[in-house]
């Protein structure tokens, strides 16, 4: 009976190690994950090969077309004129912008002019007795002397000797003193060339002005150029006539261009000519950055995309069949945002968006494009 048991208790025993072993067994076995497919969904555009125009973008700063610097030549005090001698003021063509008192100036230039009447009085009798043919010419000069007024030109000499004898006498170098020292008068008064506005003012009334001084700077508000750089390869397509458009630097504001000059040398360091563009316009101040889009040429058979669509610079993903592929392309011209390509046929479908870890073989889907 004893044995019986025993017997039992071994099978059980047995039993037991065959089913925990199998139990084991079976939690040892790894289950393989069930692989999921992935389908990116994209936007894409349809190709449509056609001419584009190379817009060659470039920027500059507006200047004044007629913009003089103010300098003085003489010395003296500022005097106080109707129009302050201040940034904002306006003036027509021939109005008085400053003047300086020329009053010490002015009694010397007058004893000048008494000095020479009488140097012309003194040779008179001489005149009369040595040329007489001439005197007649001499008096009507004498007599058109007006100390108050503006030393009228010397009359003709008709021969040597008149000419050697009103040299030995220092009429040509008492006339010329005259004259000089009335230009000089001139500079006391700087009057304006053109109607305008003055922009920078560097004195007031009743500074002592220094000869040689800045004083400040007048500019005609209604003309502008803009100098732009463009590479030396598209000097040949610029002529001088070609209207450009211009827009501010924030593009909330346009004005039409017109190309006025193109310098022939080219910039050594960065292989750029410089391009004059003449603009009118309200709105437009001196200083002032702006954009300037020049067309240089037309490409034709070619299609323009985003610059982040390119793939090193030589290929794009398009989408075959629902497969992404990447397609080399002949990349034509690089503007800020966007890039002209060539090499895509006409229904090819482009990506219009970039997708982060793309390859080709990538399986997509596409969606149509949302209405703005």
């Amino acid at each position: 009976m004893r044995r019986l048991i025993y017997s039992l208790l071994g099978l059980v025993i047995i039993a037991a190690s065959v089913f925990v072993a199998m139990n084991l067994i079976k939690n040892k076995e790894k289950k393989k994950p069930q692989i999921v497919k992935k389908t990116n969904t994209v936007y894409v555009d349809i190709v449509k090969n056609n001419d584009i125009p190379i817009v060659v973008v470039t920027s500059g700063k507006l200047s004044a077309k007629n913009k003089i610097e103010l300098f003085s030549e003489v010395q003296g005090i500022l005097k106080i004129s109707n129009k302050d001698f201040k940034s904002g003021t306006a003036y027509r063509k021939g109005e008085v912008i400053l003047s300086i008192n020329s009053d010490e100036h002015y009694a010397n230039l007058q004893a000048l002019k008494s000095s020479f009447y009488n140097s012309i009085t003194a040779i008179m009798p001489d005149i009369r007795l040595d040329y007489p043919e001439e005197s007649k010419k001499w008096e009507d000069y004498l007599l058109s002397i007006d100390i108050n007024k503006s030393i009228p030109n010397l009359p003709k000499t008709n021969s040597d000797k008149e000419k050697f004898f009103i040299s030995g006498k220092n009429i040509f170098s008492n006339y010329y003193n005259v004259k000089t020292q009335e230009v000089r008068l001139s500079k006391y008064r700087i009057v304006a060339p053109f109607s305008g506005t003055l922009t920078e003012a560097n004195v007031t009334s009743g500074t002592l002005i220094r000869q040689g001084q800045k004083l400040g700077e007048y500019i005609n508000p209604s003309v502008f150029e803009l100098s732009v750089s463009i590479k030396a390869e598209y000097s040949d397509l610029m002529q001088i006539g070609k209207t450009v458009s211009l827009h501010n630097i924030e593009k909330t504001k346009t004005w039409k261009g017109k190309v006025i000059r193109i310098n022939s040398k080219v910039e050594q360091s960065t292989q750029t000519i410089n391009v004059f563009i003449q603009v009118t316009g309200k709105g437009l101040k001196d200083g002032m950055y702006m954009e300037a889009d020049l067309i240089a040429k037309t490409e034709t058979n070619a299609y323009q995309i985003d610059r982040k669509l390119l793939v090193d610079e030589t290929g794009v993903y398009i989408v075959k069949d629902s497969v992404l592929e990447l397609k080399t392309i002949e990349t034509v011209y690089f503007n800020n945002r966007t890039v002209v390509i060539r090499g895509l046929s006409d229904g090819t479908k482009i990506l219009s968006k970039s997708i982060p870890g793309a390859y080709s073989g990538m399986i997509v889907k596409i969606l149509p494009k949302k209405k703005d």
